[in-house]
């Protein structure tokens, strides 16, 4: 499994705002500061924003804040709002897209299961707080 570039911008985006504690953030600090690219770091903040995840402040100090206290969002909830899925493969995501969905049973596919259900709960173990005194700055 390989996280996407935007799973890691959100991910930044969301622990610089956790560290932010409830301040809004204009987006160009966000981008200078965790070296986002400006145009990508209002799609992922679209995407953020419609998980509920942060909202945005318009005007004159407008920016970015989070929607929830750090230690009710997890590096699941980030990922899932930028990616929609955790999954290895296709056939995942989509059984048809199994070769071997004709035989009912995939050993792989078991396996893969698997595999991403440890994935998603060490995701859930680690919430902004906690990641935001992880990183001391």
């Amino acid at each position: 499994m390989r996280l996407t570039q935007a799973s890691d911008y959100a991910l930044r985006i969301v622990l610089h705002l956790s560290k932010k504690k409830g301040m809004v953030v204009e987006a160009d600090t966000i981008s200078e500061e965790e070296k986002i690219p400006k145009r990508f770091l209002l799609k992922i903040c679209r995407d953020l924003i419609k998980a509920g995840i942060i909202e945005s402040a318009r005007g004159k100090n407008g920016g970015y804040i989070l929607a929830k206290n750090p230690e009710d969002i997890t590096m699941k909830d980030v990922i899932l709002a930028v990616e929609g899925t955790l999954a290895l493969n296709r056939c995942q995501i989509d059984p048809s897209a199994c070769s071997k969905r004709a035989t009912g049973y995939c050993a792989v596919h078991k396996a893969f299961s698997s595999v991403m259900k440890t994935v998603a709960k060490e995701f859930e173990k680690y919430n902004f707080a906690e990641l935001a005194k992880m990183d001391g700055n």
